[in-house]
């Protein structure tokens, strides 16, 4: 039998709708606690797995930059150094850029802007490397492994690093006239280059290449020296900066061989462009393509002699000929 009075139906309705609320409200009252903590806690475990890579990444480079041979503390010297790198948090060293802002920014190169900040009162240039670059973790904890173990007047001093939010950023000291190249090069500020300057320069990039060599606390290859890389202080005192290509080599090692060439043709050494081998002997190469250029001012990869069509290195040895 089919109720059809409306005042029963509605009556009947009410009730129908009050149970439902009277199961469904303490369902509801325990899932939705339940669903919170759980999305609470999807968030709290995220940030705490990155919290400890960035941990796990602090320990690798903390201890294999203050513990290489526990036997070999110091330098050839006997001195010892404290290699402690900070690692700065992505919104710091965004505010120290003005978030990266096209008005700090220094320049571009390889994938690898760098800006201009200032962090405790102080000057430093940020390099922040592109997705596009092809570094991952590994390679750039590598770099951040052989640059911090570095400690010389002409060589660019590493200060800190940055790898949070999927960034990989490298802190160094801000050198105020930026690249030897920006003076070398051109026709107005050439003239800032003096003799005096010019030689000082390459005393220092020489000495910056020796201690590389002979004196840090592994043999550093550097393969990719040239104008660009050598920076310029408020001084213009020359520091050798970019060890994104170096190569560590044993007491033992004298030369490699690679299959993947890098570095910047004009700089690189015969061996080293065709065979893939290099030693110190190519850095030394590259010192000097950089000197003939500080000597002439002209480029190593656009210069060609009018007359005889040979590009700076064979002008410089038909000169020397020639007497």
């Amino acid at each position: 039998m089919v109720c059809t009075r409306p005042d029963i139906a509605q009556a009947v309705g009410a009730v129908s709708r009050r149970l439902l609320w009277l199961v469904v409200a303490p369902v509801l009252s325990l899932i939705l606690p339940i669903m919170v903590a759980f999305v609470c806690y999807l968030r709290w475990r995220n940030h705490r797995l990155k919290d400890l890579s960035l941990e796990r990444f602090q320990v690798q480079v903390g201890s294999y930059v203050a513990a290489v041979d526990e036997d070999k503390v110091g330098d050839k010297y006997g001195r010892k150094k404290d290699h402690d790198l900070p690692l700065l948090s992505f919104d710091c060293v965004a505010t120290s850029t003005n978030n990266f802002s096209e008005e700090n920014k220094l320049g571009e190169g390889g994938f690898r802007p760098v800006y201009k900040g200032t962090l405790l009162e102080n000057e430093i240039a940020a390099k922040r490397l592109s997705r596009q670059s092809g570094q991952g973790l590994e390679e750039f904890k590598n770099q951040v492994q052989l640059e911090s173990k570095l400690q010389h007047r002409n060589l660019v001093r590493l200060l800190g690093c940055c790898i949070q939010r999927e960034e990989k950023i490298l802190i160094y000291e801000y050198m105020a006239n930026k690249s030897l190249d920006f003076f070398l090069f051109d026709p107005t500020k050439k003239i800032l280059l003096d003799w005096k300057h010019r030689f000082s320069i390459i005393e220092g990039i020489a000495q910056g290449l020796l201690y590389l060599h002979e004196y840090s606390r592994c043999r550093i290859i550097h393969r990719d020296l040239k104008t660009s890389n050598i920076l310029l202080d408020a001084h213009m005192n020359p520091k050798i900066s970019d060890f994104g290509m170096a190569r560590i080599f044993g007491d033992d090692e004298a030369r490699a061989k690679t299959t993947r060439v890098v570095g910047t043709y004009g700089y690189m050494s015969p061996e080293y462009a065709v065979h893939g081998h290099f030693s110190i002997k190519s850095d030394m190469f590259s010192f000097g393509v950089i000197m003939l250029e500080i000597l002439s001012g002209r480029k190593i990869v656009t210069f060609c002699h009018s007359d005889r069509f040979v590009n700076l290195l064979g002008y410089a040895w038909d000169l020397w000929k020639s007497g």
